[in-house]
């Protein structure tokens, strides 16, 4: 079980949650890496271009989260390393599953 800093999900007021996400595009496999500056750091297997790495992080949300893809969402950071996602679930569910490793 990974610890992840707290700071990075917070309720989004309509029963989900933000989470504050910093990506490593580029990387041999796409997984939750830990967390750093106060974000979760998930290292993502796809280049930085043409919006690849954003779909390859989304398929991963939905899997790992056991969600639909209408329930996630980026809000901001679309062509940045750090964004921030809004998931249809409670932060403290969300934590908890991506804390869980595999």
């Amino acid at each position: 079980m990974k610890v992840l800093p707290s700071e990075a999900v917070a309720p989004d007021g309509k029963g989900g949650a933000y989470a504050d996400l910093l990506i490593q595009p580029g990387a041999s496999r796409t997984a939750v890496a830990g967390g750093l500056d106060g974000r979760i750091k998930i290292a993502v297997a796809a280049p930085p271009v043409d919006g690849k790495a954003n779909e390859v992080l989304l398929q991963f949300l939905k899997k790992k989260l056991h969600v639909p893809k209408g329930s996630l969402e980026i809000i901001s950071g679309e062509t940045g390393r750090r964004k921030r996602v809004r998931v249809g679930m409670s932060p403290e569910l969300l934590m908890e599953k991506l804390s869980e490793d595999a």
